[in-house]
């Protein structure tokens, strides 16, 4: 995805209801490749991305820590 959603500019409760789907999904596929330490594969500005299971695991830990600050 090249441009970062608004999601204040969603009017029609079905492309919000889809893109928040969508987030869930991405959130889901990390979880599980960690729990079967295996990566992933992102396309991450315009370029394709494998992200293995410790980066997600950096990641993770990263996210757990900025909200507990």
């Amino acid at each position: 995805m090249n441009d970062p959603v608004d999601i204040s500019k969603i009017k029609d409760p079905m492309v919000l209801d889809s893109y928040n789907a969508l987030l869930r999904a991405a959130e889901l596929a990390r979880e599980t490749a960690i729990q079967t330490n295996t990566g992933i594969v992102i396309s991450r500005d315009g370029k394709i991305t494998h992200i293995s299971a410790d980066e997600l695991r950096a990641e993770a830990q990263a996210k757990t820590q900025n909200c507990s600050n």
